[in-house]
């Protein structure tokens, strides 16, 4: 007897994470094959045969559309990422590929981010072909690769090489909001969840500082030290202070908690605010303001020689609206003799807060947790959205999960004993059906 879609989702996403997909950045390792191939054999058991996309040896991406009842509405894409970033089993409590299930709990690495959405998406992909339903639209089920290294080998390949497969489209679903908070008035009364809806994200910069000097033996006096004039602009850098920066999304989500809590929150202090926000606080207080940390350091190659070169990396995260504040910012305070070199950069997102499949979305979370909210909020990293960005598409995340109220949930992406609860998984594949079924 089929499984029931929720009972479904639950057995795809523990079988997807024992696929160990690690992506380590550089092309090594898993990848995503593996998963691509388990997702491509699910498919076709249904009938279904997807574009299969390859650019790179072992970066697979699968897409396949599923016509909708009326085909002149623009389509909506839900995507998900089969990538998971690496795991050190030895810190772990369970083996982070093994799928350990524990008092109705999923471990492993890729829990939430984010084969818990992938597999939702499958089971209710395979529900629509098995039951013949016809969603109102055209839905674009997008399976990725590389998303944790930006995607420039899954969504952002895809987007400049193959863009017939989005054609059409003009919203899309994905990670990494959808999760419950549980909010706690402070008067004593009952608590109650809203659920993050995902309308921003902060876009990125990976840089480098290069700054240059005199190279010479370590026994002689040296006034132009590489190494010292990037330590310089380091410390600059690390000591600059940005300001606070409040973007709508975040202050309607502060007002929503506030008016929820009967706590106030001040523009003045916004961080002071972060602990009403439970398992989401620690996502919303990289969003206060711009933010560069930096992440590697590179110089030298002997103790008795001075290098003449020497390289930092910066992680930049920059709101809407920041972008060139933020490069000149930097460029200032790296100084005359240090190079801001900028590898990658990366737009910010931010979509409408309001709209029929915002709609859709609040009163499908409405039927499965009634009485519950969906407010706007604003990531401090980013998802594959960015690139759909690119062709014009507004990307909102929402994977849903109803999650316990004493869960920290932002800590679990990318950390030790990543894990979701089964029934989070169940809840989420049924608030997606309906949002297939009414988008």
């Amino acid at each position: 007897m089929p499984l029931e879609l929720a009972d479904e989702a639950v057995r795809i996403t523990t079988e997807l994470v024992r696929i160990d997909s690690t992506n380590v950045g550089d092309g090594s390792g898993p990848c995503e094959f593996e998963a691509a191939q388990y997702v491509l054999g699910l498919l076709r058991e249904v009938g279904l045969e997807p574009e299969y996309v390859e650019p790179a040896p072992r970066r697979s991406s699968l897409v396949v559309r599923i016509p909708g009842a009326d085909r002149t509405r623009p389509g909506l894409i839900l995507h998900g990422h089969l990538d998971v970033v690496p795991a050190d089993a030895a810190d772990w409590s369970h083996d982070p590929f093994a799928g350990d299930v524990v008092d109705g709990v999923l471990y492993g690495r890729g829990a939430v981010d984010m084969k818990d959405m992938v597999g939702m998406m499958l089971a209710n992909l395979r529900h629509l072909v098995t039951n013949h339903v016809t969603p109102p639209r055209d839905i674009v089920f997008a399976f990725l690769a590389d998303e944790e290294a930006g995607g420039v080998w899954g969504a952002e390949w895809i987007v400049r090489n193959r863009p017939e497969l989005f054609a059409a489209c003009s919203e899309a679903i994905s990670e990494v909001g959808g999760y419950s908070i549980t909010l706690q008035p402070a008067d004593g009364g009952p608590a109650t969840r809203s659920y993050l809806l995902q309308t921003a994200e902060k876009g990125y910069a990976w840089m480098r500082l290069r700054a240059t000097g005199r190279a010479g033996h370590g026994s002689v006096p040296n006034d132009e030290n590489a190494i010292v004039r990037l330590a310089e602009a380091i410390v600059r850098i690390d000591a600059h202070d940005w300001g606070i920066d409040l973007i709508a999304p975040v202050i309607t989500l502060f007002d929503h908690v506030s008016e929820v809590t009967g706590v106030p929150w001040s523009a003045d202090d916004p961080a002071a605010f972060l602990p009403q926000l439970g398992g989401a606080r620690q996502f919303v207080a990289g969003t206060l303001a711009n933010t560069a940390n930096l992440t590697t350091l590179l110089a030298g190659k002997k103790t008795n020689v001075i290098p003449g070169v020497a390289e930092a990396s910066i992680d930049c995260r920059f709101l809407p609206g920041s972008d060139d504040t933020v490069l000149s910012t930097l460029r200032e305070l790296a100084g005359d003799d240090v190079e801001l070199i900028v590898d990658r950069m990366v737009p910010p997102l931010d979509v409408p807060q309001t709209g029929p499949l915002v709609e859709a979305i609040a009163a499908a979370i409405d039927a499965e947790d009634p009485g519950a909210q969906v407010v706007p909020y604003c990531l401090s990293a980013g998802t594959d959205n960015k690139a759909l960005g690119e062709l014009g598409i507004h990307g909102y995340g929402f994977a849903p999960l109803q999650l316990p109220a004493d869960l920290d949930f932002a800590p679990l992406f990318h950390g030790v004993d990543e894990r979701v609860p089964l029934d989070a998984i169940r809840f989420g594949a049924r608030v997606l059906q309906r949002i297939i079924a009414t988008c």
